[in-house]
């Protein structure tokens, strides 16, 4: 079944989760990036924090990458 995940920092996603989205926490750049590298293939949409997006870069428009969607600030 396809994934709805949201990726960064917890006090913006933790709502999410009453919908049914994953959520990976990740409070530095550094965790956005391993985050990210552990999403699995059924992973469709990332909703991402403006912070995380920032940290991911071109990162998001590679070749395979989930679709994402930045959560406004």
């Amino acid at each position: 079944m396809p994934q709805v995940t949201g990726l960064g920092e917890l006090s913006r996603l933790e709502v999410y989760r009453l919908a049914g989205v994953g959520v990976l926490a990740a409070e530095t750049d550094d965790d956005v990036r391993t985050a990210w590298q552990s999403l699995t293939e059924d992973t469709v949409i990332v909703l991402l924090t403006p912070r995380a997006a920032a940290a991911l870069g071109s990162t998001l428009a590679e070749p395979g990458a989930p679709m994402t969607v930045v959560l406004p600030s």
